[in-house]
């Protein structure tokens, strides 16, 4: 029977982490009594720079009951790391990894169905929301627009896949081999390969406490999304330098005739109108271009993704 560690990242979860300890530990003595799972098998907490109780809850946790454990970073360091130094430290233990967020919206009844496709063969298993209905009308909408805008510049990812994943011991071996210092594990994961597949389930409201991607978070999240997989923002820029250079001849071909003609006015709406918009045109293209050159510049330091302070 496999080890199973569920690895599940906690930044000022105080709140719902007595519930969802209570509820991920009923399901995983149901896998072990019923012979799915090892009894070696473990809940795995990773506190991300709590500011709140979370890290004396689940040391409180650990000391209670074996069946939890706990890894401390040093300092926050974002849900991405967390999750990550959260899978590279259960690699040593665990056969497989899944991976849930600690709110309680991801449903723990599909870990039986990720087990099931486990079983059949398959070393990455992506739990897949079915519809998005409990959203409200701006979350669909932003939510979807970034997962067309990614398959659209050629990002390899699973629609409407967040975090929750079973992943083998030999998938994780694989991810282990990613030093990116940009992570974003929803791009590297499918890059990995090896036969995979998705469950569907419905993901459910938050049980307690405040989400902890507001809009701000989540706009960065995408943008880092979008510039750690892809080059096509850079060719666009390439292409619209084009039209407008193209755009521009035709301009001063029209000049041209119109003084020929003798038909010459003032038009300063017209200039400043040009200006203005070839300047803000620059200046976003700029943007665009110094984002990877930030990005490069990160991943030439190597600075370590996250460090660990202890782990229970």
């Amino acid at each position: 029977m496999p080890i199973l560690y569920l690895v599940i990242p906690c930044y000022n979860e105080e709140e719902v982490l007595p519930e969802t300890s209570r509820e991920l530990k009923e399901k995983l003595t149901q896998l072990i009594k019923t012979n799915k799972i090892s009894k070696n098998s473990k809940i795995m907490f990773v506190n991300d720079g709590s500011k709140d109780k979370t890290w004396d809850i689940i040391k409180d946790l650990t000391e209670k009951d074996k069946i939890f454990r706990g890894v401390k970073l040093s300092r926050n360091k974002g849900h991405q790391n967390a999750l990550l130094a959260g899978l590279m430290t259960s690699i040593e233990y665990a056969d497989i990894t899944i991976s849930m967020d600690a709110d309680l919206q991801d449903d723990i009844n599909v870990i039986d169905e990720m087990l099931e496709k486990y079983e059949e063969g398959y070393e990455v298993v992506y739990g897949v929301r079915s519809s998005r209905k409990k959203d409200t009308f701006f979350k669909r909408f932003t939510a979807e627009s970034f997962y067309k805008l990614m398959k659209f510049l050629g990002v390899d990812i699973v629609y409407n896949h967040a975090d929750c994943r079973l992943m083998s011991k030999k998938a994780l071996a694989g991810l282990k081999e990613y030093q990116e210092v940009n992570l974003f594990l929803r791009g590297i994961v499918p890059q990995i390969g090896f036969k995979n597949t998705v469950v569907y389930y419905e993901r459910q409201a938050r049980f307690a406490g405040e989400s902890k991607y507001p809009l701000k978070k989540m706009l960065s999240f995408a943008f880092d999304g979008i510039t750690s997989f892809s080059i096509k923002p850079l060719r666009m820029i390439l292409g619209l330098g084009f039209l407008i250079l193209f755009v521009s001849i035709i301009i001063m071909i029209y000049s041209l005739v119109v003084k020929i003609l003798g038909n010459t006015v003032p038009g300063w709406t017209f200039i400043v109108i040009s200006i203005w918009f070839i300047g803000g045109l620059q200046m976003i293209s700029i943007g665009v271009i110094g984002e990877y050159i930030g990005k490069v510049y990160y991943e030439t330091k190597a600075r370590p993704r996250y460090i660990i302070e202890e782990i229970i």
